[in-house]
């Protein structure tokens, strides 16, 4: 009912305005472009937002706006993509695939609700979160985005999170907008380069990429982003199809669409599909973008496009409409600015759930019994790797060290708190009395014409004195990003050989895997005692990870992502499709590195007793048999065993989470519905196709960790 109101008022509202006015409602200006003296020229004519400005500066604009002739508020984004980051007081969260590794999504609603204080505190409406793509190939750059490869996963995180930012009322002074992007397949682009062109049909994208994004539309997230590529050579940015047809007219979405960075300009000099601004602007707003970031041309371009009748001015109150009923609907004409809560930056409430949030993010990949770090006999640990004591790295893209400019220097000063794994280990040493010590070793990527090799001996030498050694190796914030996709995945640098020295030393080691995504690993994952990772898990990633090394905590991390064992081995996402001639390359194991779901504790667990009722109602025993209390994410897969087309080898369709005392078990009870054995058909329909099926419930997507039973439908 608001929204149905607020769009009464946005009709009033729009049949007031100039056609002016109506065109500069529709563009987004980025405060870095230009300056101050540029934005508030915008303000004045009525630009409808404003980019990546803060506090003051975004009061005086909002000041301008206000004054014009109707006085239409202006909203105001930022890219608080894990954290309100771009502030140097913000709390800084894991990025999306570290939290995907919870498998939780209380966490992603409290990382919501937490950046969505703290973004409204600065006096902004919105941010550009989350992302939906999937991480299904890791050569991608902005993988670390991701809640990871799977559909449901992603599904169940991003609503979540939106919940999170948006909270009931669009118009609470402590909840922003969301904005789920990018819309559609983005993530999928052929040899994962970023924007470029997405060889997939409309069935496959029915199928894999568009759930998240229905999930997101389902519980009502305000705002889309399109993507910056194309499908099958059309642009996302051009291609109604997907921007209308689909999203509004079948997915109910109500919101308004904008663009990605730049994108309207695109059409012209990247993807030459326009030949001048005129053309672009009207391919723009008639596919159903709504608003245009920065691309400040398409005001001229389609005033003149109008002038010249080349579009109806239909098309541009549609847009201005979907904009105009947001601010209405978020109280913006009485409320220009949020509120927040002031003073709760980095309040205790905020720092603990980023705690929580990497300590359950954390997850043990491999151990032969060496972790969790006793107290015994332990004197001396070496910590080795530029990872290790690197805030840079732990925190990953989207925060003050890499937007909104690029610093190449890496010359921005790190503000507390934070704790490196380094800082984190050498705590816990010093309660426990053990003496702790650190080397570099060696850069993740080295600069050109440094000779490491003093610095390698150095941490060999510091490791041979040591008990143990805690190996920190990933990559680092040049190396990925939306301009850094890789080709090669290896670790880089001298990274692998100094595993190797360290290896033999004879001395227990464990990788600490710090990165945005997964790498291949080869043998310091393979070869090492054990492997625990926390990808790029903000501000307490190091004191998780720490305090999972020496059993402070239980880990109960799985992995929303797989991890290729050779570059050439991608994809290696778990829900594959059958047919494949020997079903491996004949140079590398079948198995990924790791896989989807994978993740273990000091716990052990132990499934049986799956059954399915009539009403669809899930049953398994869980029960720990280790000898500690742990935690058990219970992942419920099914297989379609003859379809009339091709269909995964498995779907994740559900999951939650249970814990268990030593020796405890429990019967867990999941709700499914008959839609999760549904598939898209060869016309686009989703159907369930009567038959067998298997279903399966166990710890990871590995067969060996399922159990199952055949059902028929």
């Amino acid at each position: 009912m608001k929204r149905d109101l607020a769009k009464q008022k946005a009709q009033e509202l729009l049949s007031k305005m100039t056609t002016e006015e109506k065109v500069a409602q529709m563009i987004q200006v980025t405060y870095t472009d230009g300056g101050r003296e540029e934005a508030l020229k915008w303000a004045k004519m009525g630009a409808g937002s404003f980019l990546h400005v803060l506090g003051d500066d975004a009061r005086e604009l909002q000041r301008e706006a206000m004054n014009t002739r109707l006085g239409i508020p202006v909203i105001f984004g930022i890219d608080a993509i894990h954290g309100h980051g771009l502030n140097t007081k913000a709390t800084i969260f894991p990025s999306q695939l570290a939290c995907a590794c919870s498998w939780d999504p209380e966490v992603a609603k409290v990382m919501g609700e937490v950046t969505a204080r703290e973004v409204a505190t600065d006096g902004l409406h919105w941010t550009f979160s989350p992302v939906l793509c999937l991480g299904r190939d890791p050569r991608w750059g902005r993988v670390n985005e991701t809640f990871g490869e799977d559909p449901y996963l992603a599904g169940e995180l991003s609503a979540a999170i939106i919940e999170g930012y948006q909270g009931e009322d669009l118009s609470d002074d402590e909840h922003i907008l969301a904005c789920a992007k990018h819309y559609l397949g983005y993530g999928e682009a052929t040899g994962a380069r970023d924007a470029y062109d997405t060889e997939v049909t409309e069935r496959k994208i029915r199928e894999v990429f568009l759930p998240p994004f229905k999930r997101a539309v389902d519980v009502g997230c305000a705002t889309i982003m399109t993507a910056y590529g194309c499908i099958d050579g059309t642009p996302l940015t051009a291609h109604r199809r997907i921007l209308h047809d689909i999203l509004r007219d079948e997915m109910g979405f109500d919101g308004f669409v904008i663009t990605d960075w730049d994108n309207t300009q695109s059409l012209m000099t990247q993807q030459h599909v326009s030949a001048d601004i005129v053309d672009a602007s009207i391919k723009a707003a008639s596919a159903g973008n709504d608003m245009i970031m920065t691309t400040k041309g398409f005001y001229e371009g389609m005033l003149t496009a109008l002038r010249e009748g080349k579009v109806d001015i239909s098309v541009v109150d549609e847009c201005v409409l979907h904009i105009l009923t947001i601010k209405y609907e978020m109280e913006l004409f009485e409320k220009p600015e949020k509120k927040g809560e002031p003073g709760c930056f980095g309040k205790a409430e905020h720092l603990e759930a980023a705690k929580d949030a990497a300590r359950k993010s954390v997850t043990l990949l491999r151990n032969n019994g060496m972790l969790p770090l006793g107290d015994g006999e332990l004197k001396k640990i070496a910590v080795i790797g530029e990872n290790a004591d690197n805030v840079r790295a732990q925190y990953g893209d989207w925060t003050y060290f890499t937007h909104p400019m690029p610093d190449p220097t890496n010359s921005r000063p790190a503000f507390r708190p934070y704790v490196t794994l380094w800082e984190g280990v050498k705590e816990i040493c010093d309660e426990k009395g053990i003496e702790a010590v650190y080397a570099k070793g060696c850069a993740v990527k080295p600069a050109e014409g440094v000779d490491e090799s003093a610095d390698l001996d150095e941490a060999v030498r510091v490791a041979s004195e040591a008990d143990v050694i805690l190996y920190a190796v990933g990559d680092v914030i040049p190396q990925f990003g939306e301009f850094a996709d890789r080709a090669d995945l290896d670790l880089s640098g001298r990274q692998s050989e100094l595993f190797y020295r360290l290896k033999a030393t004879g001395k227990p080691i464990c990788t600490v895997f710090i990165a945005s995504k997964p790498l291949c690993l080869g043998d310091a994952a393979e070869k090492a005692d054990a492997v625990i990772t926390g990808f790029n898990g903000g501000m307490f990633a190091g004191q998780a990870l720490a305090e999972a090394i020496f059993g402070k905590l239980n880990p109960q991390g799985k992995l929303p992502i797989s991890f290729p064992r050779k570059t050439g081995q991608v994809p290696v996402y778990y829900n594959q499709l059958p047919g494949w001639h020997g079903g491996k390359y004949w140079d590398i194991p079948q198995t990924p590195l790791f896989a989807f779901g994978e993740g273990m504790g000091y716990s052990a667990f132990a499934y049986e007793g799956l059954s399915l009722d009539e009403e669809l109602k899930l049953r398994v025993t869980v029960k720990n048999v280790g000898d500690t209390e742990g935690t058990e994410t219970v992942q419920i897969y099914q297989r379609d065993v003859v379809s009339s087309l091709l269909t995964p080898v498995r779907r994740l369709i559900a999951f939650t989470k249970v814990t268990l005392g030593a020796g405890e078990a429990k019967e867990v009870e999941i709700q499914l519905k008959k839609d999760d054995f549904a598939l898209v058909n060869a016309e686009c329909e989703t159907v369930v196709e009567p038959g067998d099926f298997i279903l399966y419930a166990g710890g990871s997507s590995k067969e060996e960790d399922l159990i199952s039973i055949n059902i028929a439908f």
